[in-house]
């Protein structure tokens, strides 16, 4: 496929100044060891992120006139790393980056009554093997999670198998071996769900196949054009040979996706479309990332971050943390968790967080720690593909990150979500108003910067304390509203809706009598007395920890 990237001087990697509250939060770290189940996830659409190469932003003659924001707008690779260097996500207390796909998609664009739209989002897959200009190069990718793992980040590879992009004048169907381009799906049960294109012009992989194909008539093309089709095929034989497995359409892409883990050390998969897939592909994926995690954790043992598993999140669209363990079609119930997959995104939590703390809380807690012990779900406020996020007028963007970043599970900030940026936006179709250009121009607004702090503090808070999204939470008092959560060895008080200035906040028996108590929000101290401690600030919250 690729030849592994082995450039990274010590000079091209990022040693440079970091912030004080980076710093510190590095100091809090040394002792917690990173847990999937508590991490700070951050999501962009990696067009929409930041410009680090404005030479990229033009290819494959993609010069017709979008409708608006469903064009490229120049965000890539390069961005994102630039970002990472800059601290901006240790700032945030990010732990893990979820960009967009960013191997080669469509080259022409597609108008399927939204207006002329080009695949800027990555998931209209054109080719599994190369990436897309307009995203960068293999360079570019290799220097991402490199520069990523520096900064003590992990990342979550956004994959695609359920169907390759939509049909253009240039971008010619894959045979019927391998694609079918009918019925649509219905959802009235299991196979009207599974066994069909997703939507009209979107030819969906037969994954469901076992039998042995040729490689699709246009990819073979493209590949000698490319003058790489010999390489790729020798690649193709040493796998199939390799793991045994039959040359059908889904283990082709399976080789095809998990070279980037073998290669350049890609920390998990995010998967879309889980549901339209059958749970067999899915564990045949899981089955292989593993493998080749392990491969290049050997091949790279100086790089090694720690001893966790490869990770899989899944998109099941509709799932939500009361289902627990399982999606039912209607005829049938699947349980995901059993077949390839550590965590789900979580589509409830919107709703869940117009309830009040403790009753957010607790149940989470309870269905964590019990229907779905040893797995997770990752919460959101907003997303690129949800039209009725939590708080689209963006007019409560402190409790937004104070319930997202301090509910059990998974937490995902979009891209925006610390900063106001707007989702809605007049003039625009469909998704593409979720979708705008992140607003770095409202960096200097002091209300931005004061919202961003806020983030900043729950964020590094979380980070620092796997017990905040992993750990066991036990309410202490409910007024003031006060609650534990423990993890291992790591015990945090958390206190909210507290009245400023002066406050005396209980701490039950979290905390000994006369240990020193640190408020990572205001900075200050304070000594247990009594089960209680005091404290003095102009905030209405305290984030504790010993």
């Amino acid at each position: 496929m690729k030849q592994l990237f082995t450039i990274f001087l010590l000079s091209f990697l990022v040693f440079g100044c970091k912030s004080k509250s980076s710093e510190a939060t590095e100091k809090t770290t040394e002792a917690q060891p990173f847990v999937w189940e508590a991490a700070n996830v951050y999501f962009m659409l990696t067009d929409r992120f930041y410009n680090g190469n404005k030479q990229n932003d033009l290819n494959y003659d993609r010069t017709k006139e979008p409708a608006k924001l469903r064009g490229f707008m120049g965000g890539d690779m390069a961005g994102i790393t630039q970002k990472i260097k800059e601290g901006y996500f240790d700032d945030l207390g990010v732990n893990a980056i979820w960009f967009s796909p960013v191997l080669e998609q469509i080259h022409d664009s597609t108008d399927e009554g939204t207006g002329n739209t080009y695949a800027f989002h990555g998931y209209w897959t054109k080719d599994w093997t190369q990436f897309d200009a307009n995203f960068g190069t293999e360079a570019d990718f290799a220097a991402l999670i490199e520069t990523a793992h520096e900064h003590g980040i992990r990342i979550l590879m956004d994959v695609v198998m359920n169907h390759t992009g939509p049909v253009t004048e240039n971008d010619p169907v894959w045979n019927n071996t391998w694609v079918r381009t009918e019925p649509g799906c219905t959802y009235q049960n299991y196979d009207s769900a599974v066994s069909c294109t997703l939507v009209k012009n979107l030819p969906d992989v037969l994954t469901n196949s076992n039998e042995a194909v040729a490689l699709p008539t246009p990819l073979v093309e493209k590949w000698k054009a490319e003058g790489r089709y010999e390489q790729e095929l020798k690649e193709l034989d040493a796998f199939f040979e390799k793991t045994g497995l039959v040359k059908s359409p889904k283990n082709y892409i399976i080789k095809w996706l998990t070279d980037y883990v073998r290669e350049y050390g890609v920390d998990g998969y995010r998967v879309d479309t889980v549901k339209h897939v059958e749970e067999s592909a899915w564990n045949a994926l899981n089955q292989q990332a593993q493998i080749a995690f392990s491969d290049w954790k050997k091949a790279h043992p100086e790089a090694v971050l720690d001893d966790n598993n490869f990770f899989m999140l899944g998109e099941l669209y509709g799932y939500g943390i009361d289902s627990k363990r399982f999606y039912d079609f209607g005829d049938k119930k699947v349980d995901y968790y059993a077949n390839g997959f550590d965590n789900l995104i979580n589509f409830q939590f919107k709703y869940d967080a117009k309830k009040d703390y403790e009753s957010i809380f607790s149940k989470y807690d309870n269905i964590l720690h019990n229907d779905l012990k040893g797995k997770s779900v990752m919460n959101y406020i907003s997303s690129h593909d949800d039209g009725d996020p939590f708080d689209k007028a963006r007019t409560k963007p402190y409790e937004s990150a104070t319930k997202l970043l301090l509910t059990p599970g998974i937490s995902q900030i979009y891209y925006g979500d610390e900063t106001k940026r707007p989702l809605i936006i007049e003039g625009t179709n469909g998704d593409a108003t979720l979708r705008s250009f992140m607003n770095w121009d409202k960096m200097n607004d002091a209300e931005t910067k004061a919202l961003l702090q806020h983030w900043q503090k729950l964020g590094q808070f979380r980070k620092a304390h796997p017990a905040v999204g992993a750990g066991k939470h036990t309410m202490i008092s409910q007024s003031p509203y006060t609650f534990s959560r423990t993890y291992h060895n790591d015990t945090v008080v958390v206190g909210l809706d507290l009245a400023k200035g002066k406050k005396v906040i209980p701490v039950g028996k979290q905390f000994e009598n006369g240990a020193e108590i640190t408020d990572h929000y205001s900075g200050k101290t304070a000594t247990v007395e009594n089960g209680k401690i005091t404290i003095d600030s102009e905030f209405s919250i305290v984030l504790l920890h010993e």
